[in-house]
């Protein structure tokens, strides 16, 4: 018990763990606070109520749109970056066109040999829409960062070298950026990630977050 401008301030318990009372104004000792108050637990609400949460919601938001976007251009062949008599739906390939033009990069020789075979098509497409309907709902984000990553290095390496930066390009960018989202936990702003961290699936298997 100490005294504070006159009061006296309970600090310590009752017996029966009752906690004494606290007078207005004064401190309130670290643990009154209950853990949970103080940062909230959970993957995916570190990031939630903060400013800087809406902008991550954003960020996963708008590069979710472009991984999907590019999976049902390549699909229905809408004509923005591919033509309809090449869509997949029509017996186009959707990864011939960007590795047939890395032959004369660096590792041309590697990615050439995998333009138009039917198992790089699905794998890539696969991708695509996993990717990027994880972004867009905010759930298994540490799949999506790990896969989006990897589909983001393999296209960087696929362009070397580079033409406009010595060695940083936007797919790099994207990379480091899902990177951010799984680790901040950036699903439950605008997103499902807070409840999906809750299902007895994810809280058995983690990695799923």
């Amino acid at each position: 018990m100490a005294a504070t401008h006159g009061y006296e301030v309970h600090t310590g318990t009752f017996a029966g763990g009752v906690p004494e009372p606290v007078v207005p104004g004064a401190a309130v000792p670290a643990q009154a606070v209950p853990a949970s108050a103080a940062e909230p637990s959970g993957d995916g609400r570190r990031a939630a109520g903060r400013p800087a949460g809406y902008a991550w919601a954003i960020a996963r938001i708008g590069l979710g749109w472009i991984f999907l976007w590019a999976f049902l251009d390549k699909v229905f062949g809408w004509g923005f970056a591919t033509p309809a008599e090449r869509a997949w739906v029509n017996g186009g390939s959707p990864t011939t066109g960007f590795l047939k033009g890395t032959g004369e990069n660096a590792l041309g020789g590697v990615f050439t040999g995998l333009a138009g075979q039917g198992w790089v098509d699905w794998l890539f497409m696969l991708g695509l829409l996993g990717v990027g309907t994880a972004l867009v709902l905010g759930a298994g984000l540490r799949v999506a960062a790990v896969a989006g990553g990897l589909m983001m290095v393999l296209m960087w390496a696929a362009a070397l070298p580079l033409e406009t930066n010595p060695f940083v390009d936007d797919h790099l960018v994207y990379a480091v950026v899902l990177a951010g989202l799984a680790l901040d936990g950036a699903g439950a702003t605008w997103g499902v990630g807070g409840w999906w961290a809750a299902t007895p699936l994810v809280r058995r298997y983690p990695v799923l977050r």
